[in-house]
């Protein structure tokens, strides 16, 4: 039989190796134990180097024996109890230790895979710069070929991968790579809502959006600064405009029309600014005007008239008004057997009829020379022949062309031009034909403005984010020196408001019939009267 510390040490051993369960001393501790073996050695009082049989002693526990039992004589009697609470204190110990750690674990191997994620990235981002190269931005590269090989050469890289991915990091890599290459980065997802009206990014981590008219904050950012400029790059060099330290600032647009402007520091004090307007792949039409309440139904049957009957239109609002939008509809009732020139820093605008014209104007090339502006395209577009010139926004000396063309024998033009009301869009008119330079007196100006201009349809944001027309006013003729007006609708404000804040007015009719109704019967164009009536709506 083996010495008592022999036994007590495969104890200790089988202890050790379990852990999971409550170890015992060996069984053959116990008779030798009560055999009496250590009790002898203790008593007395045997030393390791005491060569000694045990009195009274088992036959195999000689020298050996002693020399163990001087070893432990005295936690033999309780050795089985030592190691049993020593391996459950190690056991408590370890259970309670991996209790907390395995969240812990969990985080840390969450943020090692999104380390890889983020890396694998990087790696098939520059794979695929490096297979495309120049076809990736170049503007002459058919898109949807350029898309299916994107998606290639994804593909491809992603499969070469020594470390497996599950597919559901697949896609998101996928797409996210996508929407880098193929579109704008992390304000791709947001183009592609349609309910999303604008994306205002101010620097690479604050982006907004507004939804129904208010703004909300979003998650989404740029990786850095860098991203941000290189995505502004893509969209203003597609179409031939540039952005840098020499022209920090830069009114641009997407393919689908939306419109953009970038300003990028110095000017940009907190980091690059992009705002893009989005407008819908479907333009909106009178109906849906009609419904969302910006117009009333006799206020959509009047300008569609004054539109067939060839009046010059200026549709005016402030920033966000939905002056183009109304421009757009407006333009909608422009017959289809005419010859149409638009013209506008960057083409928005979204026709229907067959026979349009689109011209755009181009700023200073990085020499600061080859500028060409709406007024020079105004001029121009007067040897085109159009029946009808229509300007995206009247900002500028252009003003004066304007009122030329009007008064030209084109009518039927329209423009668009920011003020605060009707009486303040002649005031403004007269103000950017000065900045002309023509030394040319006040009343003058007026004159021209009373002669061309025959209806002003102004438009205004609420509060809640609502946009509607609240005044279509005559242009009348001159009295004196001062352009007399006369109101055909306004907006009734005294309908007030619901629980919600949501406007509840809408266009009435003020009584008056316009004076230009004559005008509309040379062009064959008559409205029922009953349209000015107070009671019609």
């Amino acid at each position: 039989m083996s010495s008592l510390a022999e036994r007590l040490a495969a104890a200790r051993r089988q202890a050790e190796a379990s852990q999971a369960t409550t170890p015992t001393a060996d069984p053959a501790a116990e008779p030798a134990a009560e055999n009496g073996a250590p009790g002898p050695a203790a008593s007395n009082g045997s030393t390791a180097t005491d060569p000694g049989p045990a009195p009274g002693g088992a036959p195999g526990a000689a020298p050996g024996g002693a020399a163990g039992g001087a070893q432990s004589a005295g936690p033999a009697p309780g050795a089985a109890k030592e190691y049993t609470s020593t391996a459950a204190e190690a056991d408590a110990r370890r259970r309670a230790a991996q209790k907390p750690a395995e969240p812990t674990s969990r985080r840390r191997g969450a943020g090692a895979e999104t380390e890889r994620i983020e890396e694998l990235k990087g790696h098939v981002h520059t794979e695929l710069v490096k297979q495309l190269g120049p076809h990736l931005y170049a503007a002459d590269v058919d898109q949807a070929d350029l898309e299916s090989r994107v998606r290639q050469v994804l593909s491809d890289v992603l499969s070469r991968q020594e470390r497996p991915i599950s597919n559901a990091d697949r896609q998101r890599i996928t797409q996210e790579i996508s929407d880098d290459i193929l579109g704008y980065g992390p304000i791709e997802p947001f183009l592609r809502d349609s309910d999303v009206t604008e994306v205002m990014v101010n620097g690479h981590d604050s982006i907004y959006l507004e939804k129904d008219g208010r703004l909300t904050p979003v998650k989404a950012q740029f990786a850095d600064e860098a991203h941000l400029r290189r995505t502004i790059d893509k969209i203003v060099s597609r179409i031939g405009r540039r952005v840098d330290e020499s022209s920090p600032m830069v009114d641009a647009r997407l393919p689908d029309g939306s419109r953009v402007n970038a300003v990028i520091p110095p000017l940009a004090i907190d980091g690059s600014c992009l705002t893009i307007r989005k407008f819908a792949t479907d333009p909106l039409t009178v109906h849906n005007l009609i419904d969302f309440g910006s117009i009333s139904d006799k206020t959509a049957d009047f300008l569609d008239a004054c539109v067939r009957g060839r009046l010059n239109i200026i549709v005016s609002g402030s920033t966000g008004a939905g002056k183009t939008t109304t421009l757009n509809v407006l333009s909608s009732f422009i017959p289809g057997d005419e010859r149409i020139v638009t013209i506008e820093d960057a083409a928005e605008l979204q026709l229907k009829q067959d026979h349009v014209v689109r011209l755009e104007s181009r700023p200073n090339n990085i020499e600061g020379k080859g500028a060409v502006t709406i007024r020079d395209l105004v001029k121009n577009s007067l040897r085109m022949r159009p029946d009808r010139i229509i300007v995206g926004e009247v900002r500028d000396a252009s003003a004066l062309d304007m009122l030329q063309a009007m008064n030209t024998g084109h009518d039927g033009s329209i423009c668009t031009l920011h003020s605060n009301g009707p009486r303040d869009t002649l005031a403004r008119m007269e103000t950017m034909v000065l900045m002309a330079g023509m030394d040319l007196p006040v009343r003058a100006i007026r004159e021209q403005v009373a002669s061309a201009v025959d209806l002003i349809v102004h438009q205004t944001r609420f509060k809640d984010g609502s946009r509607r027309v609240t005044h279509v006013t005559e242009v009348e003729s001159m009295e004196g020196d001062v352009i007399t007006l006369q109101d055909i609708f306004v907006y009734d404000h005294s309908a007030g408001f619901d629980h919600q804040g949501r406007a509840l007015g809408g266009l009435i009719p003020t009584g008056l019939r316009p004076k230009f109704l004559e005008k509309m019967t040379h062009s064959n164009v008559t409205v029922d009267p009953l349209i000015f009536s107070r009671g019609a709506r």
